[in-house]
Parts: structure tokens; sequence; C-alpha cells
């Protein structure tokens, strides 16, 4: 058990000692014969093509200079229409990417379903992940490029892409589903920019994290050690990016052990192996891990030494210059007024039950509650379950509040 998930982690840490281009930026057809599910090896849009929808792809330039990959699903797969629809944008989680929202088949992927439900649907990319590692003036293999974490992602990212989406289709407002780490920078985005939330109709919270004291994952386990050992370990620049060289045996590895494979995402992420498709596992891992900064994996690490929801720790120093107080800024959760609908999961190993009691009674305006015992945190997304007992949900509220 222990290989395979250092084997699949292994795919991350790829700067120790500078920068390696993530292998996915293209995709490689060489391999589409050696696995059952060939979107291992496409790039986003080609996954969307690959399935019948349309794909659109842009590149947003946010305000501090970084330019993220945004993809678009602007029609169902039989749909003709090409006019003006509501817009849904969808943020990954931590690790992640736009592949997260269509790894499924059409009918259990939540991209494909809103788009054939009538949404114009747009994904977003964290900076510094396999898709949004560019910047106008420096390059990933300079420090500075990765002096970000999630602070950065709701600050900057996330106002980024929803005013670019918003213009370029020409509606007023948006409707934001977020996953996780997706759901962290929309927790900051919309407290520090009151006017963009209120151009937000509705937020849809998927196993919402803010704080994760209570976290029992391995993976946070594994980094519970001081900052510096963790700089130590990763460096100081990106990390648990995937090594080209190691996709290839770990998604053949999945697709010879799938359930083997499976046994392990539960094992980091909780729920149970009866409610994933663990003929998709290769497709999961083949763009899993897509890598973020050090400095995220230390904000993280940070959160689960605290019941506070705040800013990036940078020692008493730093955050004098920084914040001109000693300790980080909170985030005031309750100051958005935007409908808020939270699912949460009972096995969940990131969003723990008792951290999610500590956020909900924050959502001044929590229109919708649901929590499933059994779940874990990568249910939300790939779970077996996830159309019949949450997706049809999340559709039937966006439609309410059009």
């Amino acid at each position: 058990m222990w290989c395979l998930l250092m084997l699949l982690c292994s795919q991350g840490i790829a700067f120790l000692a500078g920068f390696a281009m993530p292998s996915t930026l293209n995709s490689d057809k060489s391999l589409y014969r050696k696995t059952p599910n060939p979107e291992c090896f496409m790039n986003v849009s080609e996954i969307i093509r690959y399935h019948g929808y349309p794909s659109e792809e842009y590149q947003v330039t946010t305000e501090d200079g970084y330019i993220l990959g945004v993809f678009r699903i602007p029609a169902g797969r039989n749909s003709r229409n090409t006019g003006q629809k509501p817009v849904v944008f969808l943020q990954h989680a931590f690790l992640g990417d736009a592949t997260h929202w269509i790894s499924n088949l059409p009918d259990n992927s939540l991209g494909f379903l809103l788009a054939d439900a009538g949404y114009d649907v747009w994904m977003g990319n964290s900076r510094g992940n396999t898709w949004s590692l560019k910047h106008k003036t420096l390059n990933p293999s300079q420090k500075a490029f990765w002096q970000f974490s999630f602070d950065e992602m709701g600050k900057y990212d996330i106002p980024a892409e929803l005013y670019f989406i918003m213009n370029k289709t020409e509606q007023k407002d948006i409707y934001y589903i977020g996953h996780s780490e997706g759901t962290t920078s929309g927790f900051i985005a919309f407290s520090t920019h009151p006017e963009l939330a209120k151009r937000v109709k509705m937020f849809c919270a998927l196993g919402p994290v803010t704080t994760c004291s209570h976290a029992t994952s391995p993976l946070i386990k594994i980094t519970n050690v001081p900052d510096p050992l963790l700089r130590f370990v990763f460096g100081s620049k990106g990390a648990m990016h995937q090594i080209g060289f190691l996709k290839g045996p770990a998604t053949e590895l999945c697709t010879n052990l799938d359930k083997f494979c499976g046994h392990i995402l539960c094992y980091i992420a909780g729920g149970d192996i009866k409610n994933l498709n663990t003929s998709r596992i290769d497709a999961y891992v083949g763009h899993s891990p897509a890598g973020t900064s050090v400095q995220n994996i230390i904000h993280w690490h940070q959160l689960t030494h605290t019941d506070r929801f705040q800013a990036y720790d940078y020692g008493f120093k730093e955050n004098m210059k920084k914040y001109h107080q000693p300790i980080p800024p909170a985030y005031k959760i309750e100051k958005i007024s935007i409908p808020i609908a939270v699912w949460s999961a009972g096995d969940d190993k990131f969003a723990d039950p008792e951290d999610m009691a500590m956020l909900l009674p924050r959502i001044t305006n929590l229109i919708y509650h649901e929590h499933f015992p059994a779940w874990g945190h990568l249910d939300f997304i790939w779970g077996l379950e996830a159309t019949e007992k949450m997706y049809w949900k999340i559709i039937e509220l966006i439609t309410k509040y059009l």
C-alpha cells in the first residue's frame, strides 16, 4: 500500500533541484492503446471533445501577472442552442485541475451534466498547476514564481477568472461551484471582494475546507512536521507535479490493479471503494497530482494547528510588514451574503465533520446543507452515487435561483 502511495505522491516531487515541465500539457497519443481510458493521456479540451461536447480554452491574466488556463463547455452534447445561457464556474481541489469535473463518463461528471442541463460551463485552474504555469514576467524556474498559497488564489485567481468570464459571456452574474480548496479560495474571494460577491448568484460548496485541525488523512499526518523540514524535503518552489516517466507506470498499475488503487484513494481521502468507479481509476491518476507551490502546502500545514481561517503566517517580523499586525488576519466568512449550499461527508479525511461544525454557523445565508455519512472527500467529484444524490440537487437549486 505504501509503495503505491509513494509512487503516486512521487509524481509530484519534481522541483527539488529545479523545475521540470509537467508532461500533460499536450496529449501523448502513443499511449492511448495501453489503457482502456485514453483520457489519461489527453488534455482538458481533448477529453471534452472525446465525449462529444464542444470545447473552448482561454488564458486569463491575474492582477499580479499569473496566466491561468480556463476551459469552457459552451453547450450540451446534443444541443444546438448557441445563445446566451446561465454561466456556472467550477473550481477544483488542492493538487487538482479542471479534469476533476469531467473524469467520469458524461452521466456521472458534473461538468458534462451541467452542460446538458443548458448551462454555459467554465472550469478554472489554480496558479501553479498543470494548466497555469505561466506569468507575465516570471517563469517556473524562479523562486519568486512560487511565492503564493490559497491566499492569492482567492484574492487574485478567482476574481480574474470570474470577471473575465462575465465579460466574455456578457452576463451580469455567475454561479460558483467549488470542491475542497476550490471552496477555500471562494470564501476568500467573496469575503475580500464584496463587489464581486454581489455578482455571484449562488455558491455551492462541496466538502468545504476553511480549517483542518481535525483532518485525519495520512497526507496531513505526513506533513505534520516543522515548516523548515517541509522546505528541506520539498524545496521552496513547486511540488507535487507529475513526472513524465512516472505517469505511464502509475496509470498502467492502476489499470491492472484498479481496486487496489481505489483502496489507496479511500485510505487517503476517506469513503468506501464501493462508491468509486474503479474502472476509471487510471483516468483519475492520469491527471493527478496536478501540482502546487510549497508555500501553499505550508499554508495548509499551518491550518492544521489553528481553528482560525487565516492568511499565510510569515512569522512575526514579516507579518508586521505585510499585515501590520503580529498574526495573520482571519477571513470574515460572516460578511458573505451570497446564498450558499453545502454538501459534507461523514468519512471525509480532509473536511472533517468537527471542522465542518465550526464552519456552518459562520455562513450567514446557508440555504441548503446535506450530509452524507458514508462519503469521503473524493466522492463529491468521482462518487458513483454523486449524480443521483447530489448533482441533480445542485442543478435543481441553481435553477431555483435563476
